[in-house]
Parts: C-alpha cells; structure tokens; sequence
C-alpha cells in the first residue's frame, strides 16, 4: 500500500510539473533585439549547448530553425595523407630542391578540391507564417538563453536550446490546429550537376555523393534519416503536442559512427523530453543559465563594448560544454545555404581554437573550457600516431587542422602540419593548472602532456654551425601563404616562442613537482635554442633577416610578447623598448589587411601595455565593423569605412571570443604573477566595476571603481597560497581585514584556502 501510495504521489508531482506554468523569462538591455526575422542564415537568433543548437530567421515567408550538432562529420580520410611522401623530411628535401610545386600538387591542393573529411549540416525546420502578418518584435534574451518572437496578430513564439539536454524547444501561442512543422533535409542530394566553390565560400553539398535520406512523417512528429560516409548516419526527430491554440514541440539530431560510442536516437530524445514538459525543461534550462551568468560579470561606461562582451559570454555558453569538442569554426551553427561550412567547420589549431578559450579563464569558466583539453588528450593516440608518421619522430605534435576525431585534414601545410602547434596548445593546459591550481591536473594531464612537446621539440630539431638548435624548415602563420617563400630556412619567432615557451614552463612544472632531474634538462635544452630575432627599430620580426614589411591578419610574429609573455613589460626595459617599437611597427603598417580577429588580438596587445584609449577604440572598431547584427564574426569589414580591404563574410568565432578576453585584459591581468587591477581602462572610464574574474593562483576578485579611484576590493583564495595585489588605492589609506605585507607598492598576503580577503578605501 505505501509503494502504490508513493507511486500516486510521484505521477501527481510530475503531472504538476509538466502543467506548471512556465517560469518568466528574464530580458536585459543585453538582448539582441529587432522589428524583423533575419533573412540570411549568418544574421540569425543563435541558441545552442556546445553540442547541438539553431539558428533562427525567415526564409521565403516561413520561419525557419537550422539545427545542427557538432558531431555531424563527414570523416572519410584524405587519401592523400597515405603516400610514402607524407613525411615531413620530403618536405624539406622537395623545398630544399626548390621542387616546392610538388608539394603544393601533394598535400594543398587534394585540400581545395575534396568536399570531405568536412562538418556537414543537420536539416531545418519550417513553419509557414504567412498568415501571421507583419513581425513586432524579435528577442533573444542572453540571461536565459531563450528567443522570442511576437507577430502584430498576437501570435507568440519561444524557444530555447535546452542548456544541458540535446534537446531544442518551440512553442507558438495563438496558433490554428494545422499549424505543423515541416522538416527540411539540406540539399545533399538536389538534382542538378554540384558547383565547384572554394572552401571560403562553401562547397556544395551534393559533392559528398549523398543519397536522400529518409523521412518518417506521423499525425505529430517527423524523423528524418541521413547515411553518410563509411557506416556514419545521423537522425533527426521533431515532435510536437497541440492543445488550446498552442503548438509545444522538441527536436533532437543524433550521430551514430559504427566506431565510437552509441548514443540514444533523436525520437528517444524527444519522447523524454516532452514526458518532462516544456515548463520543467525551460526551469532547469534557466538554472543553468543564471548559474553561468553568477560565475562573473562587468559594468563598464560604454554600452557597445560592455554589451558586446555579454554576446560574447552568451556565445560563449552557447558553444563549449565539458565533455563536448572543441569550439571550431562555427561550432553548433552550420552554414544554412546548401552549401559546407566555411574552411569546412573544422578545427584550426594555428590560431582559431586558441583564440575562442582566451576569455574562459579570467571569466572564471575553467569548466567549459575543460572540453577542449578532455578532447586533446582523448586524441593523444592518433596525434602521437601523427607524430611518428609524418615526423618519424617521438614526443607530441598535433596537426594545425583537424577533423572530429583528431585525423589530420591538410590544407596549406606550413600550418595544416605545422610543427609547433602542440606548444601553442600546451599555453592552455598551463593555464588551466595557473587559473585552478589543481594539482592532481598538473601532475596527471599538464606536465605529461607538455612533456611530450618538449621531446618532439628536440627530435625534430637540428643544431646550426653555431651550436643551436633550429628547425630545418620554419613557418609563420599565414605569411606568404602557402608559396615556397612561407617557409623560412632559420627558425621564425613564431615557432621560436612555442618552443621557447615550452622549455620554460617543462622546467618550471618539473620543479613543482619535485622533478629537478628532468627541469635541469629542459633548463639545458632551453639554452641550446637562440633568442628572437629582434630589429631595433621594429622590434619582433619574422624571423633572421625577415622584417614584417606588410599589413598582415595574423600577428603570428608576435607570439612571444601575446599570448605567451616571454617577453613582457614586467621583465624591464630592455623588454618594454621591444614591446613598445613592435606594436608601433605593428600600427604604422596599418589594418588593410587585417580580418576582424586581427582587431579583437591587436586590443589585447594593446591592453597588455596599459593603454586602455587604444584598446577601447580597437575593440569599438570590431564591434560595429566586423560584426553581423546578431554580432557573429564574420572575418572581413561590413560596412567600408576603410579599416581593411577584406569585405568577405566567412563567419568564424574566434575574434569574438578574442574580443572578449581583450575586455578582460584591460579589467584585470595576472599573468606576471602580480594581480593588477583596471590596469588598461580608458581615462573616461571613471566608474566601473567586475565580479568575480578569475586570476591565475585561483583568486576569484570583485572590485569597484568610482569617480576613478578604486573603493572596493573583494578577494577569494580557493586554494590558498601567496596573493600578490598591486595596491589599487595608490597613495590612499585603505581597510584590510587580513594580515598583510607592503613591498616594493604590491600587497602581499599568505592566504588559506577559502579565505576572504575584504579590501576598502578609508574615508
């Protein structure tokens, strides 16, 4: 009697639950807000969980959700990359012959012309709108992930990408009984001979040699089946309720590789979710959410870049999930055209995925960005595989493009194979150990993996005349292209601070860990490779004897100085001088061509030597040039005001995700070890505040400024250790509740784990 008793109670709990009504939707002088559907897929409502997500906008009088997951691949090998000259030594020898056409013929070209291995696009769905009238307002509320659209004729519609569920919802109010969705397959297979774009633009789906799938229509749900590549298929499911002039409806897309894990079917998805509810599912959904947003905030006195940087964070939570892959290109919205996503939504480590984590360690979500390191190690086999195909070498080296899994993609090789990606990587396993200070992942996961580089770094690298040590051929992204002339016969200061870089932190981790064997022998390592080449007059160069001559999108060059802080203002003036005549240089060569990330990267520099004016303006530049309505990167300049002559719109993410670490930069920096606070704000920005940003020794840090003076200082010590704060309040008497040291202007405090540290201007 008790069980049936108990049992009673649970339906009725779980009736209540699927019935409640929904809870309200929180809207911010944030949102992206409009009078009209976007037209274009790039200008859509994005919504998504790092693993499935849509795009929201009209087409031809229907409104249309593009829906995507990230692990829609098209995974056949490049043939290619399975020739006994897929090795780096022919390479060279062809290079060095001045036979450089054959390799571009080998491994370049195969690239372009492909279709696949490529991110391939899930399918849409459609609802005719016709009857609606005319739109009133569109509104994407960033608070809790949620899009709504209200027509003139009171029809409403919600939806939301559920934060933690592969599941998306709709819901029309106000809506006839046969009011139904319609479920749209991407053009795989449309009759009429496929076109031969660029892989820019977008190659045409039919190339893949699809056949067209299946679809299973019932009275309320739709199941569409796609077989793709080599045993790969993938399923998407919409099912939907009607009740009282109002359509509630779910969808899922699920992908199924013969190899890898099985997942549920996307029907299963949705059956479960509308046992949950629409209501029950939007509540957990805003948790989430809200949880995401209390991780940190800003306030600054300029509504474009502080708004821009709560889109960004928006995207941010939209696109990276632990236990997800990698940001890429696009990450969960696919290109919506009939056509493959832009660079074929893959990978790119010579910049693209390091760019898109910058912001997710002082913005204190060292828990999505831990996606992107579970994926690098996941995969450790098949680049080791790598290492030892193409390399002929031990250690670690990972391909500069990658597919889902890992495999190398080609592409231009000076970069596609490049042989320091891996140390560029390695900056974000150390940051992760800097930001959290988690021992068990240094000792585990960070010294381990860059271990490994630093001994590829020595097997592949051979000594000069001089006694040090080079790589026989070097590049720099993307300079010269992938001509003869992009490879350098000395090493460049690109590779050069990778490899610089790991040797530094190898030793220095080895110490941590009380390995002093193995830090003497990265320290030794360390000695045998040359310093930067350097000019007087401009600072970092290519590389010996190679100035940087023209306007350039990538700062590749400049490695050293940002990200990596080899060089920095910190370590004196010798550095500051080379700082200082490098972005000089840098600037007089001016933006013709440089992208939209070029911006959000040149606004950390800046910021990095304090200058706030600068930095403020560069980022405003990006903001309202290179950026779409509903504020996707998208590479070239929008609106020709002449600040590059790139006018293209490939859509890409990472100078969003650069533009947000740059606002960060100028609020908080703690790279040198000394947390400093608005050490890069504009002089007009005389009141701001931040929450909780995170620093590196696991600070969390809130602080205040007010008619430009600090007021406010509010310190958590997660795990204890030194904190060493550059006084904020200058020549000012100040409140501390805490045992503290001066020296030298830097506040210093042993801290205990959890410790609270409340710091504030006497009065």
């Amino acid at each position: 009697m008790k069980n049936l008793l108990l049992c009673l109670v649970v339906l009725f709990q779980l009736s209540c639950s699927k019935s409640s009504k929904a809870p309200e939707i929180t809207f911010t002088e944030n949102d992206l807000i409009s009078k009209t559907l976007a037209t274009s897929w790039d200008e859509a409502m994005p919504l998504g969980n790092g693993v499935i997500g849509s795009l929201l906008w009209e087409k031809e009088g229907r409104l249309r959700m593009s829906l995507d997951n990230v692990n829609l691949w098209d995974l056949r090998p490049m043939e290619n990359l399975n020739t006994p000259d897929y090795k780096f030594s022919w390479v060279y020898e062809q290079w060095k012959n001045n036979n450089y056409k054959a390799v571009q013929n080998r491994f370049d070209a195969p690239y372009d012309k492909s279709p696949a291995p490529s991110k391939i696009p899930g399918a849409a769905l459609e609802f005719n709108i016709n009857d609606f009238g005319e739109v009133d307002t569109t509104r994407l509320s960033v608070a809790n992930a949620v899009g709504v659209v209200k027509w003139k004729n009171g029809t409403e519609l919600t939806s939301f990408v559920h934060a933690t569920e592969k599941v998306g919802w709709f819901m029309f109010k106000g809506v006839s009984d046969k009011f139904k969705p319609v479920l749209v397959p991407p053009a795989y297979s449309l009759e009429g001979e496929a076109g031969e774009d660029s892989p820019v633009a977008g190659q045409d789906l039919r190339r893949l040699g699809y056949k067209m799938g299946d679809i299973a229509d019932d009275s309320n749900s739709i199941t569409y089946t796609q077989n793709g590549w080599g045993g790969f298929k993938y399923d998407v499911n919409v099912s939907w309720e009607y009740k009282e002039s109002t359509l509630v409806g779910c969808w899922s897309i699920s992908a199924h590789f013969p190899d890898l894990d099985k997942v549920p079917t996307s029907n299963i998805v949705t059956n479960r979710a509308l046992e949950r509810g629409f209501n029950k599912d939007f509540a957990s959904h805003k948790v989430w959410w809200e949880d995401y947003w209390s991780k940190s905030s800003i306030s600054v006195p300029d509504r474009i870049i502080e708004k821009q940087w709560y889109l960004e964070q928006y995207k941010f939570g939209s696109a990276a999930r632990d236990g997800a892959p990698p940001i890429s290109l696009q990450a969960v919205w696919t290109a919506d055209n009939g056509k493959l996503p832009p660079w074929k939504g893959d990978f790119h480590h010579d910049l693209n995925t390091q760019l898109s984590y910058w912001p997710a360690y002082s913005a204190n979500h060292l828990d999505l960005e831990n996606g992107y390191l579970a994926w690098l190690l996941k995969n450790k086999d098949n680049f080791k595989t790598y290492t030892k195909t193409y390399y002929e070498s031990d250690g670690l080296a990972v391909p500069g493009v990658t597919t889902l899994t890992g495999q190398p993609m080609g592409g231009w090789i000076q970069y596609a194979f490049g042989p320091t990606v891996s140390g560029w990587l390695s900056q974000h396993f150390y940051l992760h150990w800097r930001y959290s200070m988690d021992r068990a992942f240094l000792k585990n996961e960070a010294y381990p993996w860059i271990k490994d580089v630093a001994l590829f770094f020595k097997e592949v690298s051979v000594k000069n005349e001089n006694g040090y040590r080079k790589l026989p051929i070097s590049a720099s992204p993307e300079v010269h292209n992938n001509s003869r002339d992009a490879w350098f016969g000395e090493t460049t200061n690109f590779d050069l601070a990778a490899i610089r870089w790991t040797y530094e932190k190898a030793a220095e981790l080895a110490l941590e860990l009380g390995k002093t064997e193995e830090a003497k022998q990265w320290q030794a390592l360390l000695l045998e490779w040359p310093f930067f080449a350097i000019d007087e007059n401009e600072g970092l160069m290519l590389a010996p004897e190679h100035h940087y001559e023209n306007s350039h999108r990538h700062f590749s060059h400049l490695l050293a100085f940002h990200p990596l802080g080899l060089i920095d203002y910190s370590k004196g003036e010798a550095d500051k001088t080379i700082i200082d005549n490098t972005i000089r240089h840098l600037e007089n060569k001016g933006s013709d061509f440089f992208t939209g990330y070029s911006f959000s990267w040149l606004a950390n520099l800046q910021a990095r030597v304090f200058n706030g004016d600068a930095a403020s303006r560069t980022l405003k530049i990006f903001a309202e040039n290179f950026c779409l309505p509903n504020s996707f990167h998208v590479n070239g300049e929008q609106h020709n005001k002449g600040y590059s002559k790139f006018k293209y719109r490939p859509f890409t993410l990472e100078g969003n995700f650069a533009f947000a670490a740059a606002v960060q930069e100028m609020l908080i920096q703690s790279h040198t070890g000394v947390i400093k606070l608005f050490p890069a704000i504009p002089d007009y920005w005389s009141d701001v505040h931040f929450n909780t940003l995170r620093t590196e020794g696991a600070f969390l840090v809130s602080a205040q400024q007010v008619g430009n003076q600090v007021t406010n200082v509010n310190i958590i010590s997660e795990k204890g250790g030194t904190l060493k704060l550059q006084n904020p309040f200058g020549n000012n008497e100040f409140k501390i509740d805490a045992e503290y040291q001066m020296d030298s202007g830097l506040i210093i405090i042993k801290t205990k784990p959890q410790q609270e540290i409340h710091l504030t201007l006497h009065k």
